[in-house]
């Protein structure tokens, strides 16, 4: 291969790396935006985010046309095919993030309708840190081929799982005292059911990134917190 095509090859493969910084840059500000614009029953938030998903689809088919093209016209093997399928993989984990920050900005509008159920606001917007703060490490460690930090977020997939049962528990408690919440609280009971999705598509990544930069599937069964499991 000439120095000219080895540049280009190296400069393609860069694009597919900032590619999915870009898309996951978007996406951890599409879900700290779902949060904030139900907590504070912003309609005009939750509409912006609702829209903007339009633009991850977008980049997230981007993100494949490249992978594909490359893989067509390169055929990389070992380190750099395992590089190009784990861009599009990711890329495809971050557009159901986005798509599920798409879902809690829709509840939102929704419960913006109604009375407000205040009392939960506080933990639905710290779930909402977490999952953020872990999607956001997982992609730094993407960037910066760190495999230990992706090992870290994989192993602390429980703490996600602690939120939302304690969250399920305490909408329970609350619709078990006062019937009248029923509805707003189960829509909030599905946002934060989207929010510990979210958290396992983070732990998805750190398993890609673990399989990119060693080759080997993460061994061991993810760590989860199974005393409640719901649909």
């Amino acid at each position: 291969m000439s120095e000219h095509l080895v540049t280009a090859y190296g400069e393609e493969l860069a694009q597919l790396g900032a590619e999915i910084a870009r898309l996951g840059g978007l996406v951890e500000a599409q879900i700290a935006d779902a949060v904030d614009s139900m907590t504070r029953r912003d309609v005009a938030q939750a509409a912006a985010v609702v829209a903007a998903d339009e633009r991850i689809d977008a980049l997230q088919a981007d993100v494949e046309h490249l992978t594909l093209r490359l893989i067509a016209l390169r055929q990389p093997v070992a380190a750099d095919l395992r590089h190009a399928m784990s861009a599009m993989k990711i890329s495809m984990q971050l557009e159901r993030c986005g798509d599920l920050a798409k879902n809690i900005a829709k509840r939102g509008l929704i419960l913006a309708k109604g009375e407000p159920v205040t009392p939960f606001n506080r933990s639905i917007d710290r779930m909402g840190k977490l999952v953020v703060d872990r999607l956001k490490t997982v992609l730094d460690a993407y960037a910066a081929q760190d495999v230990e930090r992706a090992v870290q977020v994989w192993s602390r997939d429980e703490e996600v799982d602690e939120h939302y049962n304690a969250i399920f528990r305490e909408l329970l408690t609350y619709m078990m005292g006062d019937p009248r919440t029923i509805t707003p609280c189960t829509h909030l009971l599905f946002v934060a059911k989207n929010l510990e999705r979210i958290g396992d598509h983070a732990t998805n990544i750190a398993e890609i990134v673990h399989y990119e930069f060693t080759g080997e599937i993460l061994a061991g069964i993810r760590p989860k917190f199974d005393t409640l499991q719901h649909g």
